[in-house]
């Protein structure tokens, strides 16, 4: 052993001691050097993961701030009259040179009118910018046109179908919330990206809406920005909706959404993402109280920061995610690579060492001092290289590791600490859009709620609670939904779980709509409802529902009007012509004979319009109406056909049951009466029993027998309705009936004496008596005055005129309309109503003119009884010439010279 131990040399003792010496210090340093950095290499992950984080919440609050920045700008100027939007040329002007001059995610700005119009600009899918036009010439469609030079509307270069702004999200949202607002996402209609809207509404100076500015959104560059932002640290960025965990932009190269070939959108959920950091995170985000402060936590080996992003309409969450092996990769290769030169130099030291062991002991030594300082962490010291030998190889090595180090440790604080600063400032903007998002399902006037597979409510908008009657959502959270406002018919009865489609829809996997069923109200009152229900799928799997409803009460409360104005009369409340010929056909069975149809016909009709205006014929009508109702049962039908004409349709019912009818009808119009007018009715049956007779004869025959009834009676009917009508000027003024009777005598009396033929005198005899029936037109207080206003002198002189309309309307009387509608005619030209003059006057109405106005100065004087007759006398003198032909007041006067007449 002894001599074994010899074999070990002082020299070799000192190469192994310096070998080993070197080693413990490389490894310490190295060790040492390790731990400080993996210290600071976290430190400065979470540096970089809040810096990242901060960079792209300015990023995207660039992105949502332009939009509403061009909306307020656009406002303003609209405000401000500065751009005057009912100026097609300054309208297309204004947003093509807007749009031209905007780079960025922004593809179309436009206006939405209150009436329907549709304005604005467009980038197609070649970046080229093309004006909207949607209005009237237009049909409602949208036309797009080519960009002149001038911002003006070129060539129509795309032809779209039927489009309304007022029912697109954005527009509804702006018009709710009376402030901008954000839309839902939605699907771009040519482009396959998903789209979002900026939309403030514009309001005229007594607060009415005129419309709704829109600036619309490609989120596809939002995807692009997250993309660019950390590729620098080789890391991941999304943003996702935090109600329902669906994408809206990733940097993963994802399609956030995918159209399948039935038309239907799938958008893209956390939960498929093959990173499974980002869905543990989300997931510990929303089970947390909503906050807008940054939050960062490690999961499977990356660093974690989420962040909400709030705008009017937007709550989103930003989440990136940064690898851990960003910083610990690169050092340890470092590490390796040191320690494999360490390894080295330490074996040419070594044998360097044996051969120049007592010249480069102090060389050793330095390095010793050297390695001792750098255990120590300080990266400063370096060693004194006297000689180019392997030794002066190892100090160099040992300082270029050192180097290496300090340089790595002072290049990656310094990078660390730029990237802090430009992330924080993102970090403030992403905090002041996250609020916002939450204004999104109250912003909508449609009601919308979600159920669990058990049927339970779990969410529910404002529009819900306003609807259904409730103070809180408290109310109605948790609670089933059925029980609370499904669970009975618009009668009553109950609706079970198994009739309810909602539930059927759900369970299904299918959409359904229904516009046929009634909700519940809080307060226990029922509405119509209109819904569409649609389950919610997740992964493949039905995990609920949603329902959006609009109470459509008042909708169908006016559908209700509409049809029954379709088959009614608006007059008299009976079926009309178009309700009849429809129905009639369908009578026609063995089930409804002996079939029996009536056909009648209001008379005088156009005599109490001409006479008492529309508005008493209307009462003829409507009591006509009345009594043909009254006359028959509630199972038949009667119609109003025509201004007069009505038919009934009796079914089980024998044409003496019919007459049975027809005797009621008369009954009931023998003592009606509308203003002077005894109400009358032409009447006319036919009854089929069964096979044989068409529907066609039956009504032929049953008009006719009205029509034959209608000529039999009609000399009956007139002499009725003017013996009506005279009767009721006298029962209203006996003064009126003891002058017709006057006037009647003398005036016979004068033709007389003129040597009239017979028939005239018979002529003359008949218009006497009814000279004065168009004052029936007039009011009972009118007939009894003496004096009259200049209105009612005006009125009284029309009496003539409604005279003459009531004897055109006789065969009898016809003959005598001429002569009584000039008896207020003057020799001179100054009478009424035409102001005829001398022998254009009819020779029967001089003759009544005289004895008229001398019956009315002889009864309608102040003088003394004896004088009378000579004052009327008098009077007819004078005025013979002027106001009497002057043949016919001579012979008048010579008439009445030897009488004495008896005053009235």
């Amino acid at each position: 052993m002894r001599s074994a131990r010899k074999l070990v040399s002082i020299k070799s003792r000192l190469i192994i001691l310096f070998t080993a010496i070197l080693v413990v210090f490389l490894a310490g340093i190295g060790t040492l050097t390790y731990l400080r950095w993996a210290s600071s290499a976290r430190i400065t992950m979470q540096n970089i993961s809040d810096t990242l984080s901060n960079s792209l919440q300015d990023q995207i609050q660039a992105f949502f701030q332009t939009p509403l920045e061009v909306n307020q700008v656009s406002h303003t100027l609209i405000e401000k009259k500065t751009v005057d939007l009912s100026d097609p040329q300054i309208r297309d002007t204004y947003f093509a040179s807007l749009l031209s001059s905007i780079e960025g995610p922004i593809y179309s700005l436009s206006i939405g009118t209150k009436e329907g119009y549709y304005y604005g600009a467009r980038k197609n899918v070649e970046a080229v910018v093309e004006l909207m036009h949607n209005d009237i010439q237009t049909g409602g469609k949208s036309w797009y046109y080519a960009l002149n030079d001038d911002f003006s509307a070129g060539q129509r270069v795309v032809e779209a179908g039927l489009f309304d702004p007022r029912t697109r999200p954005w527009y509804q949202a702006a018009a709710e919330r009376k402030a901008p607002v954000f839309s839902p996402v939605y699907k771009h209609f040519i482009m396959n990206d998903l789209t979002i809207s900026a939309a403030t509404p514009l309001y005229d100076k007594d607060g009415e809406l005129q419309g709704v500015l829109g600036t619309h959104l490609l989120l596809i560059d939002l995807g692009s920005a997250l993309a660019d932002a950390v590729a620098l640290f080789d890391g991941q960025a999304i943003i996702v909706e935090k109600e329902t965990g669906l994408l809206i932009a990733n940097s993963l190269g994802l399609d956030s959404h995918v159209v399948s070939s039935d038309g239907q959108l799938h958008r893209s959920h956390i939960s498929e993402l093959p990173t499974a950091a980002f869905a543990l995170a989300f997931e510990e985000a929303v089970s947390q109280p909503a906050t807008n402060l940054m939050q960062r936590r490690e999961y499977e080996r990356y660093q974690i920061t989420t962040q909400s992003l709030s705008y009017p309409g937007i709550d989103w969450l930003v989440i990136t995610a940064i690898p851990n092996s960003l910083l610990f990769s690169h050092v340890q290769e470092t590490l390796v690579v040191t320690i494999l030169l360490t390894l080295l130099a330490g074996s040419l030291a070594a044998m360097t060492y044996q051969v120049f062991i007592g010249h480069l002991l102090r060389q050793v030594d330095a390095l010793l001092k050297v390695s001792e300082a750098l255990a120590a962490g300080d990266l400063t010291k370096r060693v004194n290289v006297t000689k180019d030998d392997e030794i002066g190889s190892i100090s160099h090595s040992l300082n270029h590791v050192a180097d290496a180090m300090q340089l790595l440790i002072n290049n990656l604080e310094q990078q660390v600490e730029e990237r802090t600063k430009a992330l924080h400032q993102a970090n403030r903007s992403l905090e002041e859009n996250t609020l916002q998002l939450e204004l999104l399902l109250n912003s909508t006037a449609e009601a919308i709620y979600g159920i669990d597979l058990q049927g339970k409510c779990t969410f529910c908008n404002r529009s819900t609670l306003q609807i259904l009657g409730f103070h809180s959502i408290d109310e109605v959270l948790g609670r089933n939904m059925h029980q609370l406002i499904h669970h009975s018919k618009a009668d009553g009865t109950p609706l079970s779980i198994e009739e309810c489609k909602i539930f059927h829809s759900m369970h299904q996997g299918a959409g359904i709509e229904s516009e046929n069923e009634v909700f519940w109200k809080a307060d226990g009152t029922s509405f119509n409802v209109s819904y569409h229900s649609f389950p919610q799928i997740r992964e493949g799997i039905v995990v609920g529902g949603v329902v959006s409803f609009m109470d459509i009460t008042e909708r169908r409360r006016k559908e209700d009007q509409i049809a029954y104005l379709g088959n009614h009369d608006a007059l008299t409340g009976l079926y009309n012509r178009s309700y009849f010929e429809k129905e009639y056909p369908l009578y026609d069975t063995s089930e409804h004979w002996p079939l029996s149809l009536i056909f009648a016909d209001i008379n005088g009709l156009k005599m109490t319009n001409d006479i008492f205006g529309h508005q008493a014929g209307d009462k003829l009508i409507k009591k006509a109406a009345e009594i043909l109702k009254k006359s028959c049962s509630d199972h038949d039908v009667v119609a109003r056909t025509g201004g007069d004409e009505f038919i009934l349709l009796l079914t089980k019912t024998t044409h003496e049951q019919a007459e049975k009818v027809i005797a009621d009808i008369r009954s009931g119009f023998a003592n009606a009466r509308i203003e002077a007018i005894k109400c009358s009715i032409s009447l006319g049956s036919e009854t089929k029993h069964a096979e044989g007779m068409s529907l066609e004869e039956v009504m032929a025959n049953a008009e006719n027998a009205m029509y034959r009834d209608k000529n039999g009676n009609r000399v009956a009917v007139q002499n009725d309705l003017i013996n009506t009508l005279q009767e009721t000027l006298h029962t209203r003024s006996r003064r009126e009936e003891e002058h017709s009777a006057a006037v009647q005598d003398l005036s016979c009396r004068l033709a007389l004496a003129l040597g009239v033929s017979e028939a005239e005198l018979n002529t003359i005899s008949r218009a006497a008596y009814l000279h004065d029936i168009g004052k029936i037109a007039l009011s009972e207080e009118l007939l009894h005055k003496e004096q009259f206003t200049s209105d009612e002198y005006e009125r009284m002189k029309q009496h003539p005129v409604v005279g003459f309309r009531i004897l055109t309307l006789f065969d009898d009387t016809l003959d005598l309309a001429e002569a009584v509608y000039s008896h207020h005619e003057k020799w001179d030209g100054s009478g009424y109503p035409r102001g005829l003059k001398g022998e254009q006057i009819p020779y029967l109405s001089r003759i009544m003119a005289v004895v008229e106005t001398y019956d009315r100065i002889l009864n309608r004087t102040n003088l003394p009884t004896h004088l009378r007759n000579a004052h009327a006398l008098q009077e007819i003198r004078e005025a013979s010439g002027s106001q009497f032909d002057p043949a016919i007041a001579q012979a008048f006067l010579e008439m009445m010279q030897p009488n004495q007449v008896k005053e009235r």
